[in-house]
């Protein structure tokens, strides 16, 4: 080939490029949202509702497959370069590389700002926040150098395995740090039984309070609430037990279930917004019970139905 003349790209150049950038930006994606998610969890920031689960594992799974894809494909670019360094000049590698590299400095400058900001505007610097910033900060420089080096060409074979063990140091590092704070894949398992729970109590707990407005009075069962329209899911998916319903007054009742952990966090309660106020749903591991009430200056029955 001519030195002077520009190679074509090729479907195979714009394939393989494009497939490790967006492996690379889906690498550097969950990352972030694997440590933010445990961040979270490790160090809460008071005052924080939160609904919902820590669940990792659509992160960590993302990791698992598509980092070794990033690293296959850059190893096949580089085999291709090695046989052809002409091919290093072709025009989708350069647009990509540019665009991670911009990005990357977006981020940076972001990250930078963002702890500028909240510094001059007198809003506290958590750990938690400062930890994230941390995050975003170290991966956005890790991406930005690495593809710096490369443009420069002072990455050579002995290098970029470096680069590679040590990102792989970093993304193995923070999942075993995430199942330390969360707990194991079974772990999970049990905290998404327990969120499931609370989903299927608080419909529970919506339907009772549409079946007194429509009736004037509580239920007698949880038969009664299905058998009369009012939709509730009132068998435990876990168990396949009916939960526990009792009516202990005219206005008042409990709803009980069996959970498998307590609630991670009391600074960061589950809660189920009503139009006043909000109902807790915090319950410790085993059989726990809610006493709830009817606040019939909030919810009326209607007059029709009495």
């Amino acid at each position: 080939m001519d030195p002077n003349q520009k190679p074509k790209t090729s479907a195979k150049d714009f394939f393989l490029n494009l497939g490790a950038i967006v492996a690379l930006g889906m690498v550097a994606g969950y990352l972030l949202n694997l440590l933010f998610t445990i961040i979270d969890n490790a160090y809460p920031a008071i005052g924080y509702n939160y609904y919902g689960s820590y669940s990792i594992s659509w992160p960590v799974a993302t990791l698992i497959i598509f980092f070794p894809v990033y690293i296959l494909l850059s190893f096949l670019l580089e085999k291709q370069y090695k046989m052809e360094p002409e091919r290093r000049g072709v025009g989708v590698r350069k647009w990509l590389t540019y665009l991670t590299l911009f990005f990357a400095g977006i981020a940076v400058a972001g990250d930078l700002v963002t702890v500028i900001y909240y510094f001059i505007d007198g809003q506290n610097l958590t750990t938690g926040f400062i930890m994230k910033v941390l995050s975003v900060l170290v991966v956005a420089l890790g991406i930005f150098f690495y593809y710096i080096s490369d443009v420069m060409g002072k990455l050579n074979s002995a290098s970029r395995k470096i680069w590679a063990v040590v990102a792989s140091v970093v993304i193995a590092g923070s999942i075993i740090w995430g199942f330390s704070v969360l707990g194991s894949p079974a772990t999970q398992r049990l905290y998404k039984y327990d969120e499931a729970k609370v989903n299927d109590l608080t419909s529970i707990d919506s339907s009772i309070q549409s079946f007194y407005v429509t009736k004037g009075a509580l239920p007698k069962s949880l038969d009664e609430l299905v058998s009369s329209n009012f939709y509730a899911q009132i068998v435990d998916s876990q168990t396949q037990k009916p939960y526990e319903y009792e009516k202990t007054g005219n206005t008042t009742y409990k709803l009980c279930a069996d959970f498998n952990k307590a609630t991670k966090d009391a600074t960061s309660p589950n809660v189920y917004a009503r139009p006043v106020g909000y109902q807790s749903w915090n319950h410790d591991a085993g059989r726990y019970c809610f006493n709830q009430t009817i606040n019939s200056n909030i919810y009326p029955p209607v007059k029709s139905a009495m």
